[in-house]
């Protein structure tokens, strides 16, 4: 397979194939050294879905669990939002489930257990390149960010899910996916929030939770 030219600054951009399909993206991802992530993780986690998903669901980056399977959202909060799917009538075979970074994110406690770690913008930035391929060759026409960070790499920085959660906007210029129609994009929490919470208002939360998926199939069906 023969790819692009190197990048001058730290970048997946380099790495990305000419061919830009699925299979294509997935096999050059494997050999994706555009950050330093990827020296302490198992390995890349690609997205998973068919081409043509009409809906794509997009997550900070892969969890413990999901670095050793190989695959995003295997976990707690992904068993978590494959009911919370079910409860919203979104059938997994309509979704194509990615992160906006490939590689866990940790650091270590008592030399065995990993720590998700929050990835850096600079880490989100040097990864846009694989999401934004998968944008292209998925062609949702609807996108469901899942936490700040999967809106933020996308929307932009300023973007506050907290605010504007649940609101069906447009992908900003400036992030230059090639894609006509372009999708919807719907940001909402990330299911590992709902995990956490331990409060009285955990089932209120769950409930919101499957709300903005209602909301982004609604858009979806009316696409």
């Amino acid at each position: 397979m023969t790819l692009t030219s190197p990048a001058k600054s730290a970048s997946a951009a380099r790495y990305l194939p000419h061919d830009r399909g699925l299979e294509s993206l997935k096999s050059a991802a494997d050999r994706c050294h555009g950050c330093p992530l990827y020296a302490d993780a198992t390995q890349t986690v690609f997205g998973h879905g068919p081409a043509g998903a009409p809906i794509m669901l997009v997550g900070e980056q892969p969890g413990d669990q999901e670095d050793r399977a190989g695959l995003p959202f295997v976990g707690p909060a992904g068993r978590l939002l494959a009911r919370a799917l079910d409860e919203a009538d979104i059938h997994p075979t309509l979704t194509y489930q990615t992160n906006a970074v490939k590689h866990f994110k940790f650091t270590r406690k008592g030399g065995k257990r990993r720590i998700h770690q929050k990835p850096s913008r600079t880490e989100v930035v040097a990864c846009r390149p694989w999401l934004i391929a998968e944008i292209e060759a998925v062609r949702p026409q609807v996108i469901v960010c899942l936490g700040a960070t999967a809106a933020q790499s996308l929307l932009g920085p300023a973007f506050r899910v907290s605010a504007q959660r649940g609101e069906a906007v447009g992908l900003p210029q400036d992030v230059g996916v090639d894609v006509a129609p372009e999708p919807i994009v719907v940001a909402t929490v990330h299911p590992s929030s709902v995990l956490r919470d331990r409060s009285e208002s955990h089932d209120e939360a769950y409930r919101l939770f499957v709300d903005d998926l209602r909301s982004a199939r609604k858009a979806y069906s009316a696409s």
